[in-house]
């Protein structure tokens, strides 16, 4: 494969990763139930330590998914956890 191909090659990749990118950005905008937060994402939104996510995985407190060492968080699920641990304020 001469580098022109494989130039053709990567601008094909490169097509097809933009258009599947913009079919997820298109679901998350009409449905809430795919949005997914990465780890990274959800230590930011949560304000925890990577140890603190990995015991409420490890307990059952937040549902994931895990592609290889990469770990997702579906928006219900973090809603769901706050709800769950959701303390009203007391009468005065």
């Amino acid at each position: 494969m001469n580098v022109f191909e494989l130039e053709e090659k990567i601008g094909e990749f490169d097509q097809k990763l933009k258009l599947i990118i913009g079919i997820l950005r298109e679901r998350q905008r009409t449905n809430p139930e795919e949005v997914f937060f990465d780890n990274q994402e959800f230590l930011h939104v949560m304000n925890i330590s990577k140890r603190t996510a990995q015991q409420w995985r490890d307990n059952g407190l937040i549902g994931f998914c895990q592609i290889g060492s990469k770990i997702y968080y579906r928006l219900p699920d973090i809603l769901a956890l706050l709800e769950d641990n959701y303390k009203p304020a007391a009468k005065q």
